[in-house]
């Protein structure tokens, strides 16, 4: 009866660390798949910040929540079994599916350049898009929208390099796997973006509360530092958004045969790296996404008329067919 106790209790313990080992080799793989995907995802944080930009205080941590949860939603319920499916059955759309994200991550980063460069016009085209929001309700309900569409974009991105540095031959492991880098991700972008866009208001409570001088003065710092900060980061999510979008477009020609982007990509970064020895990675890097944003840029803006002239009206018409609700 004891040796037989025995016996049972050695081979749980046997199975406790089988577990053990495949819960630890999850966490490796997704954190390893995590850093794969990290490019993306400090573009994702460095693009969000700016859809919160012109609400009031209290509206800010809701609004950054919302979209939290749109990218959760987004992730796991949409892209984390189309990414696996699409691995399984159809490899070979991957490819065109991003570079339809890509273009239109182009058109967003475009579109912004526009409206700073020609408001009145950029205004005029975004109101042929969509309704102008005439209420403070209707305008978050936009703003949410948007960073949710947007996100859909970087996560696949992000979900499809993640799925790419996986090594685990079933699909469950690499599906659980996904699903840890898609939450730990989100949580990781959303929480930073929370501290970011909340950072004034502790700078004011420093400001007011701090029972030192020098900390009433690092209150007063914060405070005058945010705005600054604000407007640099909305110039990189924008930048961010463009670069991206157009190394998705450049990669994804590559792929079909198509390889002067890539080439070109390639020759800026080795050219920057042999100009800049003492930084090599850095300036191969931003010569890379200096181009990256060039190809985003140019897509982008041919794609701001075709958006106008092209999608609206097919969108409206579409619209025009739908059942109306109340």
């Amino acid at each position: 009866m004891s040796v037989g106790l025995l016996a049972l209790l050695d081979d749980v313990a046997g199975l406790v660390k089988v577990a053990a080992a495949s819960l630890d080799d999850i966490a490796g793989q997704a954190a390893k798949a995590g850093v794969k995907a990290a490019g993306a995802v400090i573009d994702d944080a460095a693009v969000t910040p700016r859809y919160v930009d012109g609400f009031s205080a209290d509206r800010e941590l809701p609004i950054v929540g919302r979209i939290a949860w749109g990218s959760i939603k987004n992730k796991i319920i949409f892209l984390l079994p189309a990414a696996l499916l699409l691995s399984l059955f159809l490899p070979w759309a991957i490819t065109p599916l991003l570079m339809i994200g890509g273009a239109y991550l182009c058109y967003e980063g475009a579109e912004k350049v526009f409206h700073a460069l020609a408001p009145h016009d950029a205004e005029t085209h975004e109101a042929s898009l969509e309704p102008v929001a005439i209420s403070p309700q209707t305008l978050e309900e936009q703003k949410v929208s948007g960073a949710i569409r947007t996100d859909f974009i970087l996560s696949a991105e992000i979900m499809t390099i993640a799925l790419a540095a996986i090594e685990a031959p079933d699909i469950w492991t690499r599906a659980l796997i996904l699903a840890v880098v898609a939450v730990g991700i989100t949580v990781a972008v959303y929480g930073g973006v929370a501290l970011i866009v909340k950072a004034d208001d502790f700078g004011l409570w420093t400001a007011t509360h701090a029972r030192t001088g020098a900390g009433r003065a690092f209150g007063r710092g914060i405070v005058k530092a945010m705005p600054g900060f604000m407007q640099v980061l909305s110039l990189v999510g924008t930048a961010a958004m463009t670069w991206v979008g157009g190394s998705i477009v450049a990669h994804g020609l590559y792929e079909f045969g198509i390889d002067g982007p890539e080439h070109i990509i390639e020759a800026a970064a080795h050219w920057a790296e042999q100009a800049f020895p003492f930084m090599a990675a850095f300036a191969g890097w931003f010569a890379t996404a200096l181009v990256d944003f060039i190809i985003g840029l140019a897509l982008g803006a041919l794609l701001i008329p075709v958006a106008g002239y092209v999608v609206a009206p097919v969108w409206k018409a579409i619209k025009g067919l739908l059942p109306q609700r109340a």
